[in-house]
């Protein structure tokens, strides 16, 4: 299919490259916020106003307490804050002073419908693309920042085209975001590379080398990749899908290794050894979570369901029953060890949001471990040094249900320590990293000396150094050691 149809309407005028000195980003979130706050930081010559109709997540970016936690955001937004990087809900006013508007919406998995469980609730980005079409009055550079299934684009310019102004037109890029919570601002300032997908027109190209204008203040050009539209709304799904891949199959390795007595640690140290394999994300644990991983391939599945590749598709839906697989058999690990019931036992849960260095709990391993947990009428004492309480209320509660909070406030308890959690417990279940947990930071000693004996730990992250707490009295159990040799 060409890239482009001879009857493209952007054809028909001067193409002239744009400079662009405002910008506007439609969604204040963990994407939206983090990317804009550093083009304002990185280009001091540009206007950045970062949009919003939640006025609640607007005052929160407009105060000391940021609405998204992550290491180095803070430094970045107060530098420029108020300079040339502002926060708003006045939607109108920043989509018809911008050149350039990233729409960064959210784009969560379906609930309902068809596709339901796999594909992408586009809703939000439709509504986005309306609102510019109706409130823009002179051309923009409209670009696709939200993690969007193939042929988003071009739905969003059949939207803008059919509904925009006469006057105003509209050239549609794909740019991909490629952030690692925890990292976030990291990756930001020195990206391995930039994807900025255009139509293969004049103004597509011209539309794309404004934008590639943007990150050229501070990524080298030879990092700021151009391809079709089609080409950089794959490789966002693609890359996730294979990150994703490496964590499930080292999981599965992690199973043969607890059945043999081989340690998944030295097996994925050796195999990363291996030039052409590298040893990123072969770390075995509990499970990946996150808000892309798993929705983003759901949507390659679905994806590859609609255009009748079904082998494809059930070769992408194994990663992610693999990764449940990871969860459960974590699970089933730890009501046998403690003797096959977990009725009535303190559970101490350390760690809630899905990694470390971030508040952000979606798709997290412990959500999915407590409510395992729940089941067995364990009680369950939850510690996260950056998730707010009331944010794990809301992913524990399960939605629909009566009375859910009040029974699930007989069960959960959430604490301000690893130390309080530990008290009284039968167990430590250690399901994010944070290095607060490791034991150079934590006195397990004094925590062995609160709990109930025997006292068990289970490192669903192999942060811990087990031999050193079996000198202690712990009773350890490990992701991918097997349970008779240790």
């Amino acid at each position: 299919m060409p890239l482009a149809s001879p009857s493209d309407s952007s054809s028909h005028r001067p193409v002239r490259q744009a400079r662009v000195t405002k910008i506007c980003c439609l969604g204040a979130g963990y994407v939206g916020g983090p990317t804009c706050a550093v083009i304002a930081y990185k280009c001091p010559h540009i206007t950045v106003t970062i949009v919003d109709l939640n006025q609640a997540r607007i005052d929160a970016w407009n105060s000391d307490d940021l609405p998204i936690y992550e290491p180095g955001l803070d430094e970045v937004v107060k530098a420029v804050r108020g300079k040339n990087l502002f926060f708003s809900t006045d939607v109108d006013t920043a989509i018809k002073e911008a050149d350039l508007i990233f729409v960064s919406v959210n784009t969560p998995t379906k609930k309902s419908g068809v596709g339901k469980g796999f594909a992408a609730d586009l809703g939000y980005v439709e509504s986005a693309t309306r609102h510019i079409a109706k409130v823009a009055v002179s051309d923009k550079i409209v670009v696709e920042k939200s993690t969007v299934p193939c042929r988003t684009a071009q739905s969003m310019r059949k939207i803008l085209d059919s509904n925009g102004k006469p006057g105003a037109r509209f050239d549609i890029l794909s740019n991909p975001e490629f952030l690692a919570e925890g990292t976030a601002i990291r990756d930001l300032f020195a990206p391995d590379r930039v994807l900025i997908g255009s139509l293969d027109t004049a103004n597509g190209r011209s539309a794309a080398a404004s934008l590639a204008d943007v990150y050229g203040n501070w990524v080298p050009r030879k990092q700021v990749i151009t391809m079709n539209l089609w080409s950089s709304e794959l490789s966002k799904l693609a890359a996730n899908a294979l990150l994703a891949q490496r964590i499930s199959s080292i999981n599965a390795l992690s199973a043969i290794c607890e059945a043999t007595g081989a340690d998944v640690d030295e097996v994925s140290y050796a195999v990363g050894l291996d030039s052409r394999i590298g040893p990123k994300f072969l770390k075995a644990s509990v499970g990946f979570g996150g808000s892309c991983f798993q929705k983003d391939i759901l949507n390659l599945v679905y994806l590859s369901e609609s255009l009748h590749l079904p082998d494809v598709a059930e070769y992408w839906r194994q990663v992610v029953e693999m990764n449940e697989s990871q969860k459960r058999r974590f699970t089933q690990h730890i009501i046998s060890s403690l003797f096959n019931t977990l009725t009535g036992k303190r559970l101490a849960v350390l760690g809630f949001a899905f990694k470390k260095d971030t508040g952000d709990t979606r798709e997290s391993a412990a959500i999915t471990l407590i409510k395992y947990f729940r089941q067995e009428q364990a009680k369950i004492a939850i510690y996260d040094p950056k998730v707010e309480e009331s944010q794990i209320w809301y992913d524990l509660a399960e939605p629909g249900v009566v009375d859910d909070v009040t029974a699930l406030k007989k069960q959960v308890t959430i604490t301000s320590s690893a130390y309080e959690a530990a008290e009284g417990a039968d167990a430590v279940v250690i399901c994010t990293e944070w290095d607060e947990f490791r034991d150079t930071k934590l006195d397990y000693e004094k925590i062995y000396a609160t709990m109930n004996k025997p006292a068990f730990i289970f490192d669903g992250r192999l942060i811990l150094n087990q031999k050193k707490l079996e000198k202690i009295g712990f009773k350890v159990e490990c992701i991918g050691r097997s349970r008779a040799v240790q």
